[in-house]
């Protein structure tokens, strides 16, 4: 008996160390700040923040129906693994701050992360630049050869766009080193407590709701519209809000659409906002188990029909692995003959400059790397 209950005192006492240790790393700068203050009244305020969370337009479960936690967790762990790239990913270094002022380009840096150029204005787009996507720098590791820019290479910024606080959109490292350069970030409602804990300036950042608008100066507009995934950076979620984003400068309407299950909103958006010369929409990570928070290939094409857009940028693949499809499955499927008799697909190499004016560009299939 004295054996057993020292034994039971030992994993008791194992089990109080794993849960401090925890809380401690729980409660380290990387995860954030959740609103609190006025930005939390403001927060209760909105018409899409119900019962202590931001909603969605429409019911979006995590899980498809009948799907459960456990399996997910079974078959991510035990099941097959999808197949990641067996060799070095291709890339082609732009250099950006030594583009010509008057260029309207857009340069892929992997994943969800882009920078732009836009009639004079440098943008930024969820830099994820740290070489993982998650809160322990040795999991979620990018892809050999799609790390290739550093927070050195990125110019000052006159919009950066956060489109939700997930670990692979909101990184804290990129974030920390970026902020002497960011003159203006636009987000979605509640973010802001992230980036101040941060110890970005509060003058700089621009938080709103769907529907919410900011006008800047020479013509450019940007107005926050609705997404529907989920937030949260901890075991806490939706307490931020994420987003869409409509940019509308002198010469382009650009749709950045972040991550998002399909939904009516891309209908009302495009109705809204359209015609879209470019959209940019999530196309990979995705699975039937959790359809509702991100596109099954298709869908974007389907989206892309709603906004009324010319063209179609699909990220949110090629440098990370976040679901059980492979790698390169995203962009065979939505390289599709059927798909681009429709729609001009752009598939840059990481790197590569898109000529944003230059409607007969031609891409590679860089994917298949045999």
């Amino acid at each position: 008996m004295a054996l057993i209950k020292k034994i039971m005192l030992g994993l008791l006492f194992i089990i109080i160390i794993i849960g401090v240790g925890t809380l401690i790393f729980l409660n380290t700068e990387r995860f954030g700040k959740h609103p609190s203050g006025e930005r939390l009244l403001k927060i209760e305020q909105s018409s899409n923040y119900k019962n202590g969370s931001f909603q969605n337009l429409n019911d979006t479960p995590m899980l498809t129906e009948d799907v459960s936690y456990s399996k997910v967790m079974y078959e991510f762990l035990f099941l097959a693994k999808a197949k990641e790239p067996s060799v070095k990913i291709p890339s082609v270094k732009t250099n950006l701050k030594a583009l010509k002022a008057n260029e309207n380009v857009l340069i892929w840096m992997g994943h969800s992360s882009y920078f732009m150029q836009l009639d004079g204005k440098k943008i930024l787009v969820d830099p994820v630049l740290s070489g993982n996507a998650s809160p322990l720098s040795f999991t979620t590791k990018a892809y050999d050869g799609t790390d290739i820019y550093t927070t050195d290479d990125i110019p000052e910024i006159d919009y950066l766009f956060l489109s939700h606080d997930h670990w692979d959109h909101m990184d804290y490292k990129t974030l920390k080193k970026l902020k002497p350069k960011i003159k203006n970030i636009i987000t979605g409602l509640g973010n802001g407590a992230h980036l101040e804990a941060w110890g970005f300036n509060p003058e700089v950042i621009l938080e709103g709701d769907w529907y919410d608008s900011f006008k800047f100066e020479k013509g450019f507009e940007i107005h926050i519209t609705p997404a529907r995934h989920f937030s949260g950076r901890g075991f806490k979620r939706a307490k931020t809000l994420w987003a869409s984003f409509v940019l509308k400068s002198p010469s382009a309407t650009i749709y950045i659409g972040g991550d998002s299950g399909y939904d009516t909103h891309f209908k009302d958006i495009g109705n809204k906002f359209g015609p879209f010369d470019l959209a940019i929409l999530e196309n990979g990570q995705y699975d039937e188990k959790w359809k509702y928070i991100h596109m099954l290939p298709g869908e974007q094409i389907i989206a892309a029909t709603d906004l009324n857009t010319k063209a179609i940028l699909p990220v949110h693949s090629g440098k990370f692995t976040l679901a059980n499809h492979n790698w390169d499955e995203p962009f065979v499927n939505i390289t599709d003959e059927e798909n681009r008799k429709d729609f001009k697909i752009i598939t840059p190499m990481i790197g590569e400059q898109v000529n944003l004016n230059d409607s007969l560009q031609q891409f590679k299939d860089w994917w298949n790397l045999k």
